[in-house]
């Protein structure tokens, strides 16, 4: 039950910000209210190992009434805020009803969607990696292309069609998503589909002169020199104008028969943020201060993906986004006790990329790492970051699993 006489703080989102600030935040001072269309936090570095069975899904997500459960929660997505009145409208989920939630203090944490650059047949033909149901898709697919390239009235080159994988961006999600899909294919696929061995390939498609930019040079430069060696085709400075149902078009022409394709450029703003009446800066994102309330209000915060404090370019990164949940809970508290607001301070820990053939990237502070030893290190960096016990025997077991019996290809 809700006691009348706290404030109401209402959380928008249940991503890496949000989440964090409901671990930490210090219960008794407001009455807690979470609206998102997920109900679940869901950890998103983990989520390439999903899409081919690596790690199971259940095992990357934490339901927000178990991991908040002094929380009220609501499965809806909001529309529109009245920063005047202090009340949002949100849309159920469920049923899309549409009604009223008023706020005494607000948070924003929605973070953003895969941003497609309004290039034609993208929604329509391509798959995402940015949620659960993401990952579900895009292994289905994949299971779905072998079983059809398995029967018996299909020619070569439809079969080469039906096995072509194409990853569309090469930054961290698009290359852990090829290493992925090249150890599905070399640990199980090749055993269990033997005569379609042959006919895989994987492609990668990067807009820009390099891969995985935002790592150290010589770690990218390692990585394409493995993809190579993986027989994964690396194809700089290709930019997609256009995806068909069956084709790829790229801006010098060439045209790429494929049978699935995954979209991972970097993300674009929810139309919630873009529809507000907040301030935005020029991509998109809504404007705060260095204290993370939002520029011109003195009770709505926004961290995340969805945010970025004005004269200060941080990355839209998980591990930004967590830092900012946790510094909103110390924050809150002290709003809550009328206590001077504090500026928040990033610290940035380094960077961590799965590369296929249990070898890794570390690009750290102090340390700059590649290959088995990493691998171990990033499987266990990212173990310890998994919020709850359960979650982390979980991952553990789907690890032992996966090694011993195989990744499974049922289609289901």
């Amino acid at each position: 039950m809700s006691n009348l006489s706290k404030p109401m703080l209402v959380v928008l989102g249940t991503g890496f910000a949000a989440f964090s600030l409901l671990k930490n935040l210090k219960h008794g001072l407001f009455n807690v209210i979470v609206v998102s269309p997920r109900n679940h936090f869901l950890f998103t570095p983990l989520l390439p190992s999903t899409t081919v069975g690596t790690i199971e899904f259940r095992s990357i997500i934490e339901p927000i009434r178990v991991g908040a459960p002094y929380a009220t929660y609501y499965q809806a997505s909001c529309k529109t805020i009245n920063p005047t009145e202090q009340i949002i409208v949100v849309q159920s989920a469920m049923d899309g009803r549409v009604y009223d939630i008023h706020y005494d203090v607000l948070v924003i944490g929605v973070g953003a969607k895969t941003n497609t650059f309004g290039i034609p047949g993208v929604n329509e033909h391509a798959l995402f990696l940015k949620e659960l149901s993401d990952a579900r898709a895009i292994r289905q697919n994949i299971i779905e292309r072998f079983e059809m390239a398995a029967q018996l009235d299909l020619d070569e080159e439809e079969r080469k069609r039906l096995l072509h994988v194409v990853v569309v961006g090469g930054g961290p999600t698009g290359v852990e998503f090829a290493a992925e899909m090249h150890d599905f294919l070399s640990e199980d696929l090749s055993n269990i589909y033997p005569a379609l061995h042959n006919y895989v390939a994987i492609t990668l498609l990067e807009a820009g002169n390099n891969i995985l930019t935002t790592f150290d040079k010589e770690l990218s430069e390692y990585t394409m020199r493995l993809f190579k060696r993986q027989h994964i085709d690396i194809r700089t400075r290709s930019l997609v104008t256009r995806i068909g149902k069956t084709v790829i078009y790229l801006n010098d022409g060439t045209e790429i028969p494929y049978g699935v394709v995954v979209w991972s450029t970097g993300i674009g703003p929810q139309d919630f943020v873009v529809s507000s009446p907040l301030p935005l800066n020029d991509g998109k994102k809504i404007i705060t201060d260095e204290r993370l309330l939002v520029q011109g209000y003195n009770n709505i915060f926004a961290a995340g993906d969805c945010a970025a404090i004005e004269k200060n370019n941080l990355p839209a990164t998980s591990q930004v986004a967590q830092q900012e949940g946790r510094f909103l809970a110390k924050q809150l508290y002290r709003y809550g006790k009328d206590m001077p607001l504090i500026p928040f301070q990033y610290h940035h820990y380094g960077m961590l990329a799965y590369v296929g053939g249990n070898k890794a990237l570390a690009d750290l502070n102090l340390f700059k790492g590649r290959g088995f030893t990493t691998w171990l290190f990033w499987r266990s960096a990212y173990l310890t970051k998994l919020v709850s016990w359960k979650n982390k025997i979980l991952v553990i077991f789907d690890w032992l699993k996966a090694i011993v019996f195989g990744r499974d290809v049922s289609r289901f």
